[in-house]
């Protein structure tokens, strides 16, 4: 899918990497690029429609829905990472909320209009989706629930003509990432492979050099073989159905 001509939504959209792909989207010729924050958010150009969005509030995903007319792209990007030693319930559910709940509400919310248009699904998840890193795992934790969720709502909704893609992030120069002392990429070269990868239709896109690095072993391995084997329970039940 290109995004010229484009309308795109972005959650988290007022900095790192969020505020990288609104600006990545523009670059590419979108002609509405909805901006998702918490806190009120101005912009220079005319096409970016701000919008006060927590994506733990269902009031106010219910504003968005309002507020956006024809949606193309829907970029879950908003999350948490909190330091954690598992020790804490609250700061698990907090991840939870955020980062796998706060991605189903959003996909729920705005599925009539991406059904509509046969449009995409872009969640931005990480490498600890694989395996987790131990000074975060509340973060892994939801990371992991997001990958296997945003592979079950791939299943599903082909049949809408809607395509749903991870985003497997390495470390990135942002703000979740400032207490690790690594190589990492930018938020701009993020964003361009990021919307690189679903112009080329990848289901699992790896924008940065951390994440490309185990690409390949990825998409030939064992647990891309058994996604794949395990959708067609999808299309089987679809079939019996019809």
């Amino acid at each position: 899918m290109t995004i010229k001509d484009k309308a795109v939504l972005v959650t988290g959209a007022n900095r790192g990497i969020g505020q990288a792909l609104v600006e990545e989207a523009l670059r590419r010729g979108a002609k509405r690029v909805y901006a998702g924050t918490r806190q009120a958010l101005t912009h220079l150009d005319r096409r970016v429609v701000p919008l006060t969005l927590d994506v733990t509030n269902a009031a106010q995903i219910q504003r968005a829905v309002a507020a956006v007319d024809t949606l193309d792209v829907l970029i879950n990007n908003a999350g948490i990472a909190i330091y954690d030693d598992l020790s804490n319930l609250e700061v698990i559910e907090q991840h939870l909320a955020v980062n796998l709940f706060g991605i189903l509400k959003m996909t729920r919310a705005f599925l009539p209009q991406l059904s509509r248009s046969k449009g995409a699904i872009v969640n931005n998840l990480s490498l600890v989706a694989l395996a987790p890193l131990p000074v975060i795992p509340a973060y892994s934790i939801s990371k992991a629930a997001a990958l296997n969720m945003t592979q079950s709502l791939r299943a599903l909704l082909a049949g809408q003509g809607v395509t749903v893609h991870a985003v497997v992030l390495g470390p990135v120069d942002t703000d979740m990432n400032r207490g690790f002392n690594i190589p990492k990429a930018s938020p701009e070269s993020a964003a361009r492979n990021i919307f690189d990868g679903l112009e080329k239709g990848e289901e699992e896109i790896f924008p940065d050099p951390a994440s490309l690095s185990i690409a390949e072993s990825w998409r030939t391995g064992v647990a891309k073989a058994l996604e794949r084997q395990f959708a067609a329970f999808v299309r089987q039940s679809a079939s019996n159905a019809g």
